[in-house]
């Protein structure tokens, strides 16, 4: 599956969706998992005169992993504010936030924190930010479907598979019941975020990692070598690894070695059981988001229907009440340049 097949999914999921302006921009509803709470209030109800008003561009870059839930809210809000130019592009996390940090971009999509070096290059071409978690996921660890060696496997395999010193080649080093034939390993290039994730929390160290291995940045690619490769084994982000499904293999985790082995879905992730479970987030160009109308608008309707289309997309949304307080906070201003704190730790603690 190809970005353009991707976007083609996406695009399959919002036919039928009707968007009401009735009076109102409104925000639009994904049938039962949209939240009222959040879509129908007065406060989040906007004039039709204002969507006739608002005109300009967003740009957009980054995550893979985030780019399911950006590219969606970006259709939806294009249908009411026609005026609106919003691209949405994918380079990958660190990629994305190259451009971020030179100003060349409104927001970058992430599937890490920004890192203290990143910071550093945005301080340095006076580039301020606000980051804002916008969705959960769980990093899937796959093999191809026909592969029945295993169910589970442990990070402390994991590690000893991708670190850089790694002396396992073959299925059979990691277990001798395996057969002697070689792991083809697939995983993020090192501009994505998972990457940064990856490394960190299953080799120990951020971007340590074996250098032998089929990478990119684009998730698609990761999933179509997967399931072309019958001695394959990759990580791969969950929406991704869910839409393959009849075509890849999605195994349990464990944190030790014959420890409790979950499966990734909503719940394992929700709760924190599944090991391999993270926050995603957008990063706005705080001075922008404070000049461009059309910016904090997109923000805005971002947050109201983050739930729904976190949903559809196959991610795991935060909690109700994280979006609606999110979404006050953007409203009021209550917020800082160079800010990766204020909406996590509203995140933490409604959690």
């Amino acid at each position: 599956m190809n970005k353009a097949a991707l976007i083609g999914i996406i695009a399959a999921v919002a036919v039928g969706i009707t968007i009401g302006v009735l009076g109102t921009t409104g925000a639009f509803n994904w049938g039962q998992s949209a939240n009222p709470s959040i879509t129908n209030t007065a406060a989040t109800q906007q004039p039709v005169q204002e969507a006739l008003k608002l005109s300009g561009s967003i740009v957009i870059d980054g995550s893979s992993t985030v780019y399911p839930i950006t590219e969606a809210i970006a259709e939806e809000f294009s249908k009411v504010y026609k005026d609106v130019n919003v691209t949405v592009a994918i380079s990958g996390t660190g990629g994305g936030f190259k451009r971020f940090v030179v100003n060349e971009t409104d927001i970058n999509d992430a599937s890490r924190p920004i890192t203290d070096k990143e910071k550093e290059a945005a301080s340095s071409n006076n580039v301020r930010w606000l980051g804002i978690p916008v969705a959960l996921e769980g990093l899937t660890i796959v093999v191809n479907n026909s592969n029945n060696l295993l169910e589970c496997i442990s990070i402390e395999q994991l590690r000893e598979i991708w670190k850089p010193d790694s002396t396992i080649k073959y299925w059979s080093d990691i277990n001798p019941s395996y057969p002697r034939q070689e792991i083809r390993l697939y995983g993020a290039g090192p501009d994505s975020g998972t990457f940064d994730y990856f490394t960190e929390h299953v080799v120990g160290k951020a971007r340590a990692s074996r250098t032998d291995y089929i990478p990119s940045e684009d998730d698609n690619v990761l999933v179509q070598g997967v399931a072309n490769d019958r001695y394959a084994l990759g990580y791969i982000p969950l929406a991704y690894s869910e839409h393959a499904s009849d075509r890849i293999k999605i195994l349990k985790v464990s944190n030790t070695n014959g420890g409790e082995c979950v499966y990734p879905n909503n719940d394992t992730v929700t709760q924190g059981k599944y090991p391999l479970s993270r926050p995603l987030f957008i990063y706005v160009n705080y001075d922008k988001l404070q000049s461009k109308p059309e910016l904090k608008r997109f923000v805005e309707f971002y947050l109201e229907n983050a739930k729904s289309a976190v949903e559809k997309v196959g991610y795991v949304p935060l909690p109700d009440k994280y979006y609606e307080e999110a979404l006050k906070a953007i409203k009021e201003g209550r917020y800082s340049a160079n800010d990766d704190t204020t909406l996590v730790n509203l995140y933490k603690n409604i959690k």
